[in-house]
């Protein structure tokens, strides 16, 4: 088996991520085992000034930081539970010390699997502003489509002023899910949650439309590699 390494930028994502990856292991095998797994965290409060500046190359080497001491600790391979930070870490750099896991191409893979084609994507302003979905699932035949300004403004403010902060809000809740409908109204037949703390706040039995919860499906196909179901990644940092 392989040691994983989970490169955490925010808090509610990482700890659901790894909730998910151990409690993995005893849903598949019946036995409360599952592989090695390491966290790092460098808090990402310290990064916000250069995500504000648009100085992804900064969150770089604090991504950097954190993957280096994964190596350390002895991971093979690593994940990072944060859709935003991959932002960062495709900047062009030196490789990381340890492959890893996109977490867009993983949720890609998977609204192809299920053979969704037009996704809308919810997530911080950073990740609604970038092209990381629309390339990734373009890659796959998939459209994508964004919420409007005001929605995209609502749902950015409710992942920095709640959801990292652990608030869940039932009028949160249902402001999301009126920007879900209007998603659908616009021909989307799945909505991925493309910040990872989205899914402690949506879950599957609220939405009107199917979702793709990234941080688990990061944590499951992070499992399929650690006991070998999926190859180990080669991809380390920089652009794709």
């Amino acid at each position: 088996m392989h040691h994983l390494g989970l490169l955490a930028h925010s808090t509610g994502g990482a700890a659901l991520c790894f909730l998910t990856f151990c409690e993995e292991g005893f849903a598949r095998t019946g036995r409360h085992e599952h592989p090695d797994v390491t966290l790092d965290y460098i808090a990402f409060g310290y990064s916000m000034p250069a995500w504000d500046a648009g100085d992804y190359a900064a969150v770089r080497v604090t991504l950097a930081t954190s993957a280096q001491r994964l190596v350390r600790a002895g991971a093979d391979f690593f994940v990072c539970p944060d859709n935003t930070a991959h932002l960062a870490l495709e900047v062009p750099g030196p490789d990381l010390p340890l492959p890893g896991l996109h977490i867009a191409e993983v949720v890609a893979e998977q609204a192809a699997l299920q053979g969704h084609t037009r996704v809308g994507v919810l997530g911080t302003r950073y990740t609604m502003d970038s092209p990381l979905y629309p390339r990734a699932l373009a890659a796959h035949g998939i459209a994508t489509e964004f919420p409007d300004a005001d929605d995209r403004h609502l749902v950015n403010r409710v992942v920095f002023e709640e959801l990292v902060n652990g608030v869940i809000s039932d009028a949160s809740r249902n402001d999301y899910l009126r920007v879900i409908e209007r998603l659908a109204e616009r021909g989307c037949d799945a909505v991925v949650l493309a910040c990872t703390e989205i899914p402690l706040l949506i879950t599957p039995d609220v939405s009107p439309v199917p979702t793709l919860d990234s941080t688990r499906l990061l944590a499951r196909a992070a499992y399929d590699v650690a006991v070998g179901e999926r190859a180990m990644p080669d991809w380390r940092g920089g652009p794709l």
